[in-house]
């Protein structure tokens, strides 16, 4: 139910509209300039209200009454002027957003902070607000600083409990149930310290295995919990509970987590923030505001089903139908725009609000499957200032590519003519488009700034490059460098005693009478150095750490095992067959690496976001074409290079990485396209134990998971 703007009322007069409206579950009150007095005393009418919107409001004082709402979930309180109380709260509440208050006075603690749910966890936002006026009689004020600090010594630094169920959402005029945690798509935001522990219990409550990785956390010396099924850990079956460490150390910026079982990360995935330690901070001018934005993809069609069919084939799996910005399409699809459906809000398109000659920090992830993204704000240039958790020199540009399990932390300064304008994403991909072999939609969100004016209608769209602009693609990454700095320093290995090179190819298995869906009735595979992955049913890490053998091989080549052009327009049909295996490779502690991805040409050139686990690395280099070891390494950055955990090398092209092998355990390296990952372009890296102890993997947690 949305009420409309300028409500002011010194009486209870708005309570006599919300009788009757028992079955009502969501109430809008944003935007009304002044709020003061005009919300009921008396709740108990609206039993079944879930969420209540107070957001962008100039006076908000909140009745003593709410926690007559027994059935509230939300309540939004986001960018209010001035909000003068927080009172007891119903013990169902799971998430109360208050950022960018300007006054916030006599703020008290709903005693559901303390209660411990088995299953929820509430979630405050607090973040960026100008002041915050302390009760001194309060147990809590925005959380509590000195609450907080008490409960640290106490208790591990954050008990973050999750649980991943099946939830009913709408999109594209259908609905379906996915896979979200805590009901909630994208997931829950973790914010963290840099140097911080957080204790994640994970329930599964829904009907497959799952497992969550906290992509780009480096996980010192505790690979038990770093969640990739088969490699860490076995899956966590439906009823079941993991109690997850995730253990921070360098990492400061944007990281994310997700699922990392089938194809279920396509819904279950969010945001990790990781705050300068006390004492510190950015490298930046502290923005007036920071916001996850989220890129994901949207199927019609259960998204596991769409793999099985896949691999019943032999073919391509189906694209998604839909680009999504923070878990919405946007205005260009049907039934994406704004729609009420009394008294339900049915769809939205994501707006982020700004005030002229503001900055924004927008924190983007590529949550895709399968899709690189151009991403672009109209009339709005961005500045790049970290990625993967680790900061970058400034880097303006109009556009920025992101591959699949990438982040860029990138400030938007509200620069232009007060109007709304449409931040819009589109697929990046060689693929020709009559082969419908990518999603070839795009998706938007609107910059609405505040004021008074009449807006755009509708907006514009932005400048995007060609979608198979390949020389586009790279600008970024041919631009990020890293601070080198005193705080940031660059510590790059420059020399090496180990050195791969790895090859990243598209393959495929012959069917009997041609009769897959595959390029010339083949079944599709990929492979590294022509080894398509074989997954084991006992986890590469338990294997190793008990000494079971059978499981894996540790003779992963160091190089390809034909050499040839692998570039070159036409390649014998001999190449495009791999070989299957378990293998993986061993390095010594306090190894020094260097490997070059080398993508070929031997089925389709394509591009490759290779991923690794528990290390972030130097990008020391890059190029397109065949990789010249004796005049390429001349080339290479060892002055000031990105430090990122996913790079993708270009399409038919080779990208060099160099890192310190000095986190001991096992770790996965995997292309990041999730197709290609299930058609076998991984392996895993074991990095053994050094002499001393705190060189050595830690013991393993007491309830990992059964195989």
């Amino acid at each position: 139910m949305k009420i409309p703007k300028k409500v002011k009322s010194k009486n209870s007069v708005a309570t006599a509209s919300f009788f009757g409206l028992r079955s009502l579950r969501k109430l809008n009150l944003s935007d009304c300039h002044i709020l003061e007095g005009a919300i009921p005393n008396d709740f108990s009418s609206l039993c079944s209200l879930e969420y209540l919107d107070l957001s962008r409001n100039n006076f908000v004082t909140l009745p003593a009454r709410l926690n007559q709402l027994s059935q509230l979930k939300g309540l939004r309180l986001g960018c209010c002027k001035r909000l003068q109380s927080l009172p007891e709260l119903p013990s169902s509440i799971e998430e109360i957003d208050a950022h960018d208050g300007t006054v916030m006075e006599n703020i008290l603690c709903p005693s559901s902070v303390y209660r411990s749910k088995e299953c929820g966890g509430l979630r405050f936002t607090f973040s960026n607000c100008f002041r915050l006026s302390e009760n001194e009689s309060s147990n809590f004020v925005a959380a509590t600083l000195r609450e907080m600090q008490s409960l640290a010594n106490k208790l591990p630094r954050f008990q973050f409990p999750i649980q991943v169920r099946e939830a009913s959402y709408k999109r594209l005029c259908s609905t379906k149930n996915i896979l979200t945690v805590n009901g909630k798509f994208p997931g829950p935001t973790i914010y963290a310290t840099k140097g911080e522990t957080i204790i994640v219990d994970v329930y599964n409550k829904g009907n497959e295995n799952i497992t969550i990785h906290w992509h780009g956390v480096t996980m010192p010396r505790y690979p038990w919990t770093d969640g990739p099924e088969y490699i860490t850990q076995c899956p966590i079956r439906p009823g079941s509970k993991f109690t997850q460490k995730i253990i921070l150390s360098t990492e400061e910026g944007t990281l994310w987590w997700h699922a990392h079982s089938d194809w279920t990360r396509a819904t279950v995935h969010g945001a990790i923030i990781i705050y300068p330690k006390n004492g510190t901070k950015y490298p930046f001018h502290k923005p007036d505001r920071e916001v996850p934005i989220i890129l994901g993809e949207w199927w019609k069609n259960d998204v596991n089903a769409v793999r099985d069919e896949g691999l019943a084939t032999g073919g391509d799996p189906d694209p998604s139908d839909a680009l999504l910005i923070n878990g919405q399409p946007g205005d260009l699809y049907p039934c994406s725009k704004s729609v009420y459906n009394f008294p339900f809000l049915i769809a939205d398109t994501f707006k982020l609000t700004v005030d002229h000659g503001k900055t924004y920090l927008l924190r983007i992830i590529n949550a895709a499957l399968q899709e690189a993204l151009f991403f672009s704000i109209d009339k709005h240039k961005m500045t790049v200032v970290g990625t993967d958790g680790s900061y970058t020199k400034p880097l303006t540009r109009d556009f920025i590519t992101i591959f699949p399990g990438q982040t860029y932390d990138v400030l938007l300064e509200a620069n232009q003519r007060p109007d709304h304008y449409y931040m819009a994403a589109i697929t990046y991909s060689v693929a020709p488009k009559y082969q419908d072999f990518y999603d070839n939609t795009t998706t938007t969100a609107i910059v609405q700034y505040n004021g008074y004016y009449t807006p755009s209608s509708p907006p514009s769209l932005p400048y995007l490059p060609a979608y198979n602009d390949t020389n586009a693609s790279v600008q970024v990454m041919a631009g990020l460098r890293s601070l080198a700095n005193a705080e940031h320093p660059c510590n790059v290995p420059l020399s090496t005693s180990t050195n791969l090179i790895y090859t990243v190819s598209v393959n495929s298995y012959p069917c009997v009478n041609n009769s897959c869906a595959g390029a010339n009735g083949t079944r599709f595979s990929s492979s590294i150095n022509n080894i398509s992955f074989h997954t084991p049913t006992v986890d590469i890490l338990q294997a190793y750490y008990y000494n079971i053998s059978g499981i894996y091989g540790d003779k992963f080549p160091s190089d390809p095992p034909l050499v040839f052009d692998f570039t070159a327009d036409y390649l014998p049909l001999i190449y495009q067959l791999p070989s299957s295996g378990t293998e993986v490779r061993v390095l010594e502690y306090n190894s020094t690496v260097d490997i070059v991805f080398q993508g070929t040409n031997v089925l389709a050139a394509t591009h490759h976001p290779m991923h690794l686990h528990g290390y972030s690395f130097y990008v020391v280099g890059w190029g397109f074409g065949n990789f010249d070891g004796n005049k390429d390494p001349l080339r290479y950055n060892m002055v000031d290079p990105p430090f990122q955990n996913t790079i993708s090398v270009p399409s038919n092209g080779w990208v060099a990485i160099r890192f310190e092998a000095s986190n001991p355990g096992v770790w996965f390296m995997h292309c990041h396209v999730e197709r290609h990952l299930t058609w076998g372009m991984e392996t895993a890296f074991i990095v053994k134990n050094g002499k001393h102890p705190e060189a050595q993997m830690l013991p393993p947690p007491s309830d990992m998971p059964p195989c």
